[in-house]
């Protein structure tokens, strides 16, 4: 007798493949996630009409609050380059992860305590250590020693300022003006006042980097090589 096992074909038809297998569970939770998005359309009025903008204005939100923010011009203290009316979008990532404000950067900042009660738009013309000086011999600014050519960007027929001034920023802070030196309320408008009409690093909202509005005044805003060779307050250029 012959008793040698014999093999047993085995019908694999009845048993699903991996591939199906992953497949129907990837299916399944297709389908949980579509359904919990039907539920929620038929909750709300309107369905999935309303529900895609809900969604549209928590994602704009978001990215006002923690990405970029809409800012309106609201006087003219910047221009040219800034108009009243202007809308620029502020980049409020700009400043973290350990960076800082530069000079010549155009930065939005909450002016509560030191300028008054509201946020402002103003150009970066010292950091922490800086001497800043009005004027030298030729009527510019002077930082740190250089004296700084601002005629591609200060309102034509201004001077770089009618007061004079002759201030070391402190650490963490940053002198301010406005491109406008005629028609702007900034650090050396302030200079009596506390804090000495510096703004706290800390009080910075973000830096504008394009007028999104209007659409013919759309521009990105670059820092002018006006400060390029501006050396550090320890003489290392920067």
């Amino acid at each position: 007798m012959d008793t040698e096992a014999q093999p047993v074909e085995r019908d694999r038809s009845s048993r699903p493949s991996e591939s199906e297998e992953i497949s129907d569970t990837e299916g399944q939770e297709g389908r949980s996630r579509f359904a919990l998005v039907d539920r929620a359309a038929d909750w709300l009025p309107g369905g999935r009409i309303t529900l895609t903008v809900l969604v549209c204005l928590v994602f704009l939100l978001l990215v006002s609050r923690f990405v970029m923010q809409p800012f309106q011009i609201p006087s003219g203290s910047m221009e040219s380059g800034l108009r009243i009316g202007d809308r620029v979008l502020v980049n409020k990532l700009a400043y973290r992860f350990d960076a800082e404000p530069r000079r010549g950067d155009v930065v939005v900042f909450d002016g509560t305590g030191y300028f008054g009660n509201a946020d402002y738009i103003k150009r970066v013309v010292g950091v922490g250590g800086d001497h800043v000086v009005c004027c030298d011999k030729e009527g510019r600014l002077e930082v740190n020693g250089r004296s700084v050519d601002e005629s591609t960007f200060l309102y034509p027929g201004d001077s770089p300022s009618e007061v004079s001034f002759d201030v070391v920023v402190p650490d963490g802070t940053l002198f301010v003006l406005g491109d406008h030196r005629g028609d702007s309320s900034d650090s050396r408008d302030h200079l009596g006042s506390p804090g000495g009409g510096m703004i706290p690093v800390s009080d910075v909202i973000g830096r504008a980097d394009w007028i999104a509005w209007p659409a013919g005044h759309w521009t990105r805003l670059t820092r002018p090589d006006a400060y390029a060779r501006v050396p550090a307050a320890d003489g290392v250029h920067g």
